[in-house]
């Protein structure tokens, strides 16, 4: 057997910007792939955390992605999710191409939360406020960036210095960005005022009180694909337009979802999935809040893995 090509990090990010992996996630979901049908994924736990393992297949790219979860990395120094993808030639089933895992979702996560902003948020966006201050927190502003104009970005994390970290990083695109630590009074108005929201943190209880967010908002939460953990109270699921990539991978993993539906104040029918967004079976609202509660799915990475291994 050959041995597969190997891409790294770098490559990944030189390969597609946000805009083109936006516009490769849009693409898919406009064609007749159907997000319904793709695996559930697997997520077997082993000594020292969680393998989870993401297979896919659409049309002619076959892929898989496996990560692995290790909770006390940070305090070796290490990272707590590390991954790989491995591309498969669709006729042979051969490994073609073994991709940086990590870097692939780094940028497939904010180009789904990017397709749903630009169908989901107002056309004119003033106030862009992200809760969390790692990687994904960066790679959703620049996605948000990509479809709207934010003149402000707020950044909202547990600890301030954090937050400056990131905001002096965001600050390099040209938006002026504040940092503010989540306890700040501060951080009602922020949410109030602003127009997108993201919530991109490992929190397992709600980061805001989903009261702050104005009717006709865009809420994009990313953090969690566990069914007992959240980012966004019931109270906002409940009082808004929930869209899912898909509705049985949400009822499956989407704690915001789960949570919320055991709470009475969400049900099945309450839920649509992205598609139905982006064709146009279902528009933004304008006198309630609009939520996107993303889990990740395997289709995804594939769509973006192979994305990168054309370029």
């Amino acid at each position: 057997m050959e041995a597969p090509r190997w891409i790294d990090a770098a490559h990944i990010r030189r390969a597609l910007s946000p805009e083109q992996a936006r516009r490769l996630i849009r693409e898919a979901l406009e064609g007749d792939f159907d997000p319904a049908g793709d695996p559930a994924r697997l997520a077997p736990v082993v000594p020292g955390g969680q393998l989870l393992i993401m297979p896919s297949s659409t049309g002619d790219s076959v892929g898989v992605k496996v990560l692995s979860v290790a909770p006390g990395n940070p305090v070796r120094g290490l990272e707590r999710i590390q991954a790989l993808y491995v591309l498969f030639d669709a006729d042979t089933l051969a490994p073609s191409v073994i991709l940086d895992g990590s870097a692939i979702t780094s940028l497939r996560t904010p180009a789904v939360s990017a397709v749903a902003v630009d169908a989901l948020a107002p056309p004119t966006t003033r106030t862009l406020t992200v809760f969390g201050g790692g990687p994904q927190a960066l790679g959703h502003v620049e996605a948000v960036l990509a479809v709207r104009q934010p003149e402000r970005v707020v950044i909202v994390t547990r600890h301030l210095d954090g937050a400056r970290a990131t905001a002096r990083r965001i600050d390099e695109l040209g938006v002026e960005t504040t940092a503010l630590a989540a306890e700040d009074v501060r951080v009602r108005t922020a949410v109030g005022g602003s127009e997108v929201v993201v919530t991109a943190t490992s929190a397992g209880t709600p980061v805001l009180d989903g009261s702050w967010v104005a009717d006709g908002a865009c809420v994009v939460a990313i953090g969690s694909h566990e069914p007992d953990r959240r980012e966004l109270d019931a109270a906002l699921l409940g009082r808004s337009l929930v869209v899912v990539e898909d509705i049985g991978t949400a009822l499956r993993e989407a704690g915001d979802v789960v949570l919320a539906m055991g709470e009475g104040v969400l049900s099945t029918a309450d839920l649509h999935p992205l598609k139905d967004l982006v064709t146009g079976a279902v528009g933004r609202a304008t006198d309630r809040p609009n939520v996107f509660k993303s889990v990740g799915m395997s289709w995804e990475d594939l769509v973006i893995a192979a994305g990168v291994a054309r370029a």
